[in-house]
């Protein structure tokens, strides 16, 4: 049963990474004064395993792996 429930959780998390999509975030400037840079960032959803910045997880722009836990 445990071995059931992992490859289930497995693939759960296989399929909710490989839908992860990216969106651009336009250039602005701050109240400062400060420009930001255009750059992208992951869709905006309700869970964390597929962010890049999630353990496990690599940021396709930059090649940093995460380094944020899921829980």
């Amino acid at each position: 049963m445990k071995k059931f429930i992992l490859i289930v959780l497995a693939c759960f998390l296989l399929v909710s990474v490989s839908f992860a999509k990216s969106v651009i975030v336009r250039g602005s400037f701050k109240k400062s004064g400060n420009y930001v840079s255009p750059h992208y960032k992951t869709s905006p959803n309700k869970t964390k395993i597929d962010n890049w910045s999630t353990k496990g997880n690599i940021n396709p722009s930059t090649g940093k792996k995460g380094t944020k836990r899921i829980y």
